[in-house]
């Protein structure tokens, strides 16, 4: 079930976020060698988000004025309830960009991450209409009412690193992503970034829903 509010219930939630199941043998040696391939992508999205990508993404959007646009896409909601096309496209882009990485990080997906095309990754949330759809006050408070989401993602995380890990044996000896380890791992990313629609990225008033399932 989806909230429009702690407690609230809603059909579908405006953040939808899946990873195309690699139904192939990965490879083998980038895999064995992730955390090392992974750095140069992952350092040139540091320097875009000043913040980190992996699990707990949310840190990524903790620098503001950095990265992600989230207070002064939070001031212009304020004061003028406006959130500008291009700063809505920016947030959605680098969202996108970030993810594949996390993706490519957790060995879900053995292609080393695009800066523009989509590849596995399939990430996508709609243009508010901010007068209609978005309340001007709630950005101040947004942080504070997904606090129960920060404490069930920081077990979840931890739960998908486990999990990567034991896949990552799997790799090495049968070059398969054990789909039950991969669907987890995809709902937790899916989780973290439906609450960082709704408490950064501040395209919807929609309450997240406490669900791995799309």
């Amino acid at each position: 079930m989806i909230g429009h509010g702690p407690g609230g219930v809603g059909r579908e939630y405006p953040l939808t976020f899946t990873v195309d199941y690699p139904d192939r043998p990965l490879d083998r040696l980038s895999s064995a060698l992730r955390l090392i391939t992974v750095l140069p992508i992952a350092a040139l999205a540091a320097t875009l988000e000043g913040g980190s990508i992996g699990f707990g993404s949310d840190v990524r959007y903790a620098g503001g004025g950095l990265g992600i646009l989230v207070i002064p896409v939070a001031l212009m909601l304020l004061f003028r309830r406006r959130y500008p096309r291009w700063w809505y496209d920016w947030n959605l882009q680098l969202s996108r960009f970030s993810n594949r990485i996390s993706v490519y990080l957790a060995l879900m997906d053995d292609r080393y991450p695009s800066t523009e095309e989509e590849q596995a990754v399939h990430l996508d949330f709609p243009y508010p209409d901010a007068e209609r759809d978005l309340n001007r006050w709630l950005p101040l408070v947004k942080w504070l009412l997904a606090l129960p989401h920060y404490i069930a993602l920081f077990f979840l995380s931890i739960g998908a690193i486990v999990a990567v890990i034991i896949a990552w044996f799997a790799i090495l000896l049968t070059g398969r992503y054990p789909r039950p380890l991969f669907l987890y791992v995809e709902g937790v990313l899916r989780w973290e970034n439906r609450v960082g629609a709704y408490a950064f990225l501040l395209i919807t008033d929609r309450y997240p829903p406490f669900s791995l399932r799309p």
